[in-house]
């Protein structure tokens, strides 16, 4: 899970330095006054998250799966003290 949330911060920080270069060149529009890093950050999230929804998708499978494995150790564990505390 780590590695996901460090690739994900990862695209994060590829989009937002993407887009400060276009808003420095004058590709996009500055933001109103000194909104301009507020500007370049919301247009980062939203760029972002639909690119590491489809670049990242292999690796958040690998995460969730591992989730998923450890949750079901867990349940198996808490049905052993169950049945063990029934047996008492």
């Amino acid at each position: 899970m780590l590695r996901y949330t460090l690739m994900r911060l990862g695209v994060f920080a590829g989009c937002f330095l993407a887009l400060w270069g276009l808003v420095y060149v004058g590709a996009l529009p500055r933001g109103l006054g000194d909104s301009n890093l507020l500007w370049v950050l919301v247009l980062s999230i939203v760029v972002s998250a639909p690119l590491s929804f489809v670049l990242l998708r292999k690796v958040r499978d690998e995460a969730s799966a591992a989730v998923v494995a450890k949750v079901d150790r867990a349940k198996g564990r808490l049905a052993e003290n169950r049945s063990q505390e029934d047996a008492l």
